[in-house]
């Protein structure tokens, strides 16, 4: 984490409880419009949107269903892709987690989680860096919230995610029915209507579903 990248985050976001996830609090933009223009400005990222600012759904379904269900990863090496803010990560650390690496390309996502980690007095290993061309290592469980938001993006994080389904490890994703999602390699688990910002979604409340990734012989 660079200090340039965490004050800039600790400038634009601020630290404040999720309502959905009362368990945790996270560094949350008021408003995403402003701070999409300064991204794209210094702090460019090939992700256009600032995904380390908000509490997405995808994310926010994942992290509720870890805390509904401890056991998912409690005791667990634990692997959140794409991580964003840290919002899957920090629930994974806080319902004991053995161990959690987040990744994401992002250097801004970097610094949040960094501090979105401490602020809730857990431990992430962050590694900022693009993964998706290996494999998920000795990872026991593999987290993703809010990955599939387009073709490009969803054709590496399946074949990713196969990857580490085939190596042992389980594989759940948080999802609000984004269109790229590859349905019939998963099975339902959980769903939940999370609170969303209208300015994201265009809706303040998103149906969103928690995928666990079929075993190879089933996909």
């Amino acid at each position: 984490m660079t200090d340039t990248a965490a004050d800039f985050v600790r400038s634009y976001a601020a630290l404040a409880p999720v309502a959905f996830l009362p368990e945790l609090k996270l560094h949350q933009a008021e408003e995403p419009i402003g701070l999409w223009e300064l991204t794209e400005g210094e702090y460019r990222s090939e992700q256009p949107p600032p995904f380390w600012a908000f509490a997405w759904a995808g994310g926010q379904a994942l992290a509720r269903y870890l805390f509904d269900h401890p056991e998912t990863a409690a005791g667990k090496r634990v692997l959140d892709l794409a991580s964003g803010s840290g919002l899957v990560a920090v629930a994974a650390g806080l319902t004991g987690a053995a161990s959690v690496r987040a990744v994401d390309i992002d250097p801004l996502s970097a610094a949040a989680i960094g501090l979105n980690a401490a602020a809730n007095g857990v431990a992430v290993d962050v590694d900022q860096a693009d993964i998706l061309g290996g494999d998920a290592g000795d990872a026991e469980i593999v987290l993703a919230g809010d990955v599939f938001y387009s073709q490009a993006m969803a054709d590496r994080m399946t074949g990713f995610l196969r990857r580490a389904a085939k190596n042992g490890a389980q594989v759940l994703v948080g999802d609000p029915d984004r269109a790229f999602l590859p349905k019939p390699l998963f099975r339902e688990v959980a769903a939940y209507d999370v609170p969303t910002p209208f300015a994201l979604e265009s809706v303040t409340v998103k149906h969103t579903r928690v995928w666990e990734l079929r075993g190879p012989a089933k996909a």
